[in-house]
C-alpha cells in the first residue's frame, strides 16, 4: 500500500499541472492583482475588473490576469505584478485603475516597457538589465557578504556600469552548510533567476565576463536552491521590503491563486503529506517536529513536539485537533493574511498533525469577523476533498480525517485554549483551571491538539525541507522564522518574516523602512495587549522568545506597534489595559476587578489628578494581578502597564508632578492658548470650534475661554499660522 499513496499523489499532481498547462500558466504573460480583505479595501477589486476588461478588448490569449492573496506590503496596495517571460518580474504599488490601464498599454501591450515610476520599490528610479542580490545583514553570512557584495559594486562602478546592474542585499538564503568556502558567499541573479553559491572575491571578474557581458551562466558556481521554497523571492526578490524577508510560511502568499487547489500543488503542496503517510509512522513525525525544535507561534512557545506528543500518549476513545484561528490582538493580522493567502498549507499541516495523534476529526476555530477568510478556507476544504487530501482513506492510505469550521464572535479571551474550546461546545466562552490541559481532557473531554494558523504552516515546510535545516534557521532556542505586523508610525506597514535572532533595528528600520515623517523613535510594543512596551536601547534586542522574555516583552503571536516620539506612553498603556478590562470574561477576581482598578489609576494620572503613591499601588497590583489570574488573558494584561512605568517611569512623574503630557495626548491635561503676536485674527479656530468657546472679531486677536474648552484641538489643526499653542 506504501507505494500506492506516493502514486495517487503523483497524478492527482499530474493532472493538476496538466490543468495549469492548458490555462497557460507556464508560458503566458501574466497580470497578478492582489486580492486579501486589506488589497481589496484599497481597491484591488476595481483594479482587477479594469484589467479584465483590457485583457478581454485587446483580444490576446497570451495574457493570463490571476488574483493571488496578500504579499503583506500594507502600504503599497493595491500591488500588481507583471511577469513577461524572460523579463526581471516587475511589481507595481498604489494601482488603481487609471494607473491599470498605463500598466496595460505601456507594459503589458505596448513597447513602452514598464512605468518606472509607479514600480513598489521606492529606491528604484531605473530598470536594470541584471540584478544581484547578496546574503544580507542579519544571516550568518552576512559579514563576509557584505565584503563580497562591496567588491562587486566597485567593479560594476569602474567598469561603468552602475546604470544597468543592481546589486543588493537580501537574507539568509540557507544554504550555509553547503557551502564548502568559509569565507564564501551566495546570490540570486534575475532575470536569469539562477542562484550562485561559493563566490569569492576572486570569482567576480568571472562573473562579470560570462555572465554579465557575454550571457553566459557561470555553471561552476551554480547551486541548487530548492530546499527552501524560493519561489516567493523569485517572484519578489528584487523589491527591497521582501528581499530581507526570509519567507516559510508566507511563501505561497502573494505568489498562488488561493483559490486554486493545482497551483498550491504546482508549489509542492500536499507532498509532505503524501510522503509523511507513505514513509513515516505517527511517531516518527513527531521525533521530526522535535528535531525541528519547533515551538508554538500563538504565544506561549511551547515546544511543538511536546504537545502533539502528549496528546498520542494520552488515553482517550477519539481525539480532536484544533487550529486556532482567533486572531484578536489589536493591531495584529498575521493569520487572517495567512489563511486568505494560502489556506491550504494550514489545512496540510493540520491533517499531518491529526495523522501524528491518531485523530480523524479537526476544528478550525476562526472569528466571524473574517469572512474572505472564512470564504478561501471553506472553498479549500471542498477542493482538499474533491481531490482526495480529506475525507475517507486519504490518498488510499487507509488513514481517514477530515475538518470544520467553527465561527467564534469575536471575544479576545477565546484565544485562550480551554475558554476556545468551550466556544466550540456551545458554551460561554470562558477559561477553566488547568490541569487537566486540554491533551489529556479537551473537546467534550476527549485528548485536544491545539495549535495555531502560523504554528501548522511551518509543518509542511520542516517535514519537505527536512527538520535539521529547519533547526539551522534561528537562534539556539527559538529555530525557524516568525511572521509580525508591523503597524504603528512605521513608513511600510505590513507582514514581515524574518528568521528569529533578527534584531529589533533591522525589522523596524530595515524591513519597515524606519519612522513616519522622519520623527524620532520611542518605543516598539510587542505581544499585543499581552505584551510590553520596549524602548530606544532595546533595539540591538534579538527577537526570539527567551530575549524578549528577558527584556520584559513577548514574543505572543506577532503583533509589533512601532511608538514614536508623538506617542504618550501612559496613554499607550490605558488604550492596552481599556482592551484587556473589556475583553475580561469576568470568571476570575484579579483579572475581572485587578485590571478594572488599575484603569481607574490610570484614568485618573491621565486627567491630572495622579499621585505618586498611585505609581507604587499600580506595580502592587500589577504584580498579584499576574500571580493569581485563572487564565493568559489575566496574567499578561499588566504587562504594557507595567513595562511602561519600568521604561518610562520619568513620563508618568511628568503626569502626575508637573500635570503635563510631554506628548499631548492626554487632553484633559491639554491648555490651548492663542498667542497674539501670531494672531491676524482669519476666525478660522473660532469657525471651527465645537462649543463656540474662542472670541474675537475678524481681523483681531482672538481668545479661548479656558473654562468652556474640551480639548478637542480643532483649533490647533484649523490654525495656518501657528497661532495656536498647547501645552
Amino acid at each position: 500500500m506504501g507505494k500506492d499513496i506516493i502514486n495517487n499523489y503523483l497524478k492527482i499532481k499530474e493532472t493538476s499541472h496538466q490543468r495549469l498547462k492548458d490555462a497557460g500558466y507556464f508560458d503566458r504573460i501574466k497580470i497578478q492583482v492582489g486580492s486579501a480583505t486589506c488589497e481589496n479595501a484599497s481597491g484591488a477589486q476595481d483594479v482587477y475588473t479594469e484589467f479584465e476588461k483590457m485583457v478581454k478588448a485587446s483580444g490576446r490569449s497570451d495574457i493570463l490576469l490571476h488574483m493571488t492573496g496578500c504579499t503583506g506590503h500594507c502600504s503599497s496596495e493595491p500591488i500588481v505584478g507583471v511577469f513577461i517571460p524572460g523579463d526581471i518580474p516587475v511589481k507595481y504599488g498604489h494601482v488603481t485603475p487609471q494607473k491599470a490601464f498605463e500598466i496595460f498599454t505601456s507594459h503589458v501591450q505596448g513597447n513602452g516597457g514598464p512605468v518606472v515610476d509607479m514600480i513598489l520599490d521606492k529606491k528604484t528610479d531605473r530598470l536594470y538589465n541584471h540584478e544581484f542580490v547578496f546574503c544580507g545583514q542579519g544571516t550568518k553570512c552576512g559579514d563576509k557578504s557584505d565584503k563580497v557584495a562591496q567588491a562587486f559594486k566597485e567593479k560594476i562602478k569602474q567598469l561603468g556600469m552602475e546604470e544597468t546592474i543592481k546589486v543588493a542585499s537580501g537574507v539568509c538564503f540557507g544554504v550555509c552548510n553547503d557551502m564548502n568556502n568559509t569565507s564564501a558567499t551566495a546570490c540570486y541573479v534575475f532575470p536569469e533567476r539562477v542562484f550562485y553559491g561559493n563566490i569569492t572575491e576572486a570569482d567576480l571578474d568571472e562573473i562579470i565576463e560570462q555572465h554579465i557581458k557575454n550571457n553566459t551562466i557561470v555553471k561552476r558556481l551554480v547551486v541548487k536552491l530548492d530546499r527552501v521554497n524560493n519561489h516567493f523571492f523569485e517572484h519578489y526578490g528584487d523589491v527591497e521590503y521582501f528581499n530581507h524577508q526570509l519567507r516559510l510560511t508566507l511563501k505561497n502568499c502573494g505568489v498562488i491563486d488561493p483559490e486554486s487547489i493545482e497551483e498550491y500543488i504546482h508549489f509542492g503542496g500536499f507532498e509532505a503529506l503524501a510522503n509523511s503517510l507513505q514513509n513515516d509512522s505517527p511517531q516518527a513525525i513527531i521525533d521530526k517536529i522535535r528535531i525541528s525544535g519547533l515551538r508554538g507561534r500563538g504565544g506561549g512557545g511551547y515546544p511543538t513536539a511536546t504537545k502533539w506528543a502528549n496528546t498520542r500518549n494520552a488515553k482517550g476513545d477519539r481525539k480532536f485537533i484544533i487550529c486556532n484561528a482567533d486572531e484578536g490582538d489589536p493591531g495584529a493580522f498575521m493569520d487572517r493574511s495567512m489563511l486568505e493567502g494560502d489556506p491550504f498549507s494550514v489545512i496540510e499541516g493540520m491533517i499531518i498533525g491529526g495523522y501524528s495523534i491518531s485523530s480523524e476529526r479537526g476544528f478550525i476555530y476562526i472569528r466571524a469577523e473574517y469572512p474572505l477568510a472564512i470564504e478561501r478556507l471553506e472553498n479549500a476544504i471542498k477542493l482538499a476533498r474533491e481531490n482526495g487530501f480529506l475525507g475517507e482513506n486519504i490518498l488510499g492510505s487507509g488513514y481517514s480525517f477530515d475538518i470544520e469550521l467553527r465561527l467564534g464572535a469575536g471575544a479576545f479571551v477565546c484565544g485562550e485554549e480551554t475558554a476556545l474550546i468551550h466556544s466550540i461546545e456551545g458554551m460561554r466562552g470562558m477559561p477553566r483551571p488547568r490541569p487537566p490541559y486540554p491533551s489529556q481532557k479537551g473537546l467534550w473531554g476527549y485528548p485536544t491538539m491545539i495549535n495555531n494558523v502560523e504554528t501548522l504552516a511551518n509543518v509542511p515546510v520542516i517535514l519537505l525541507n527536512g527538520p535539521e535545516w529547519f533547526a539551522s534557521v534561528g537562534t539556539e532556542g527559538s529555530k525557524g522564522t516568525k511572521v509580525f505586523a508591523l503597524a504603528g508610525k512605521i513608513n511600510q506597514t505590513g507582514l514581515v518574516e524574518v528568521p528569529m535572532g533578527t534584531t529589533l533595528r533591522d525589522i523596524i528600520f530595515k524591513n519597515g523602512g524606519g519612522i513616519k515623517d522622519g520623527k524620532k523613535f520611542k518605543a516598539v510594543q510587542t505581544g499585543g495587549p499581552s505584551g510590553g512596551c520596549l524602548p530606544e536601547s532595546y533595539l540591538d534586542t534579538i527577537v526570539d522568545y527567551d530575549s524578549l522574555n528577558k527584556a520584559g516583552s513577548i514574543m505572543g503571536s506577532g503583533g509589533m506597534i512601532v511608538l514614536s516620539e508623538d506617542d504618550c506612553m501612559v496613554d499607550i498603556a490605558k488604550f492596552f489595559l481599556e482592551f484587556t478590562q473589556n475583553e475580561s470574561c469576568g470568571k476570575c477576581t484579579p483579572c475581572r476587578e485587578g485590571t478594572k482598578r488599575m484603569l481607574e489609576i490610570l484614568e485618573k494620572i491621565t486627567a491630572g489628578l495622579g499621585t505618586m503613591e498611585d505609581l507604587d499601588k499600580l506595580e502592587r497590583l500589577g504584580s498579584v494581578i499576574r500571580k493569581a489570574s485563572l487564565c493568559g488573558l489575566g496574567q499578561t494584561a499588566p504587562n504594557p502597564v507595567l513595562s511602561t512605568l519600568r521604561h518610562f517611569r520619568d513620563e508618568y512623574e511628568t503626569h502626575v508632578k508637573d500635570k503635563k503630557c510631554p506628548a499631548g495626548r492626554c487632553k484633559k491635561l491639554l491648555k490651548y492658548e492663542i498667542i497674539a503676536e501670531k494672531c491676524v485674527g482669519c476666525t478660522a479656530c473660532a469657525r471651527r470650534c465645537p462649543v463656540q468657546c474662542i472670541s474675537g472679531s475678524p481681523k483681531q486677536v482672538h481668545v479661548i475661554d479656558q473654562s468652556r474648552c474640551i480639548k478637542c484641538g480643532m483649533c490647533f489643526e484649523a490654525c495656518k499660522f501657528d497661532a495656536v499653542k498647547f501645552n
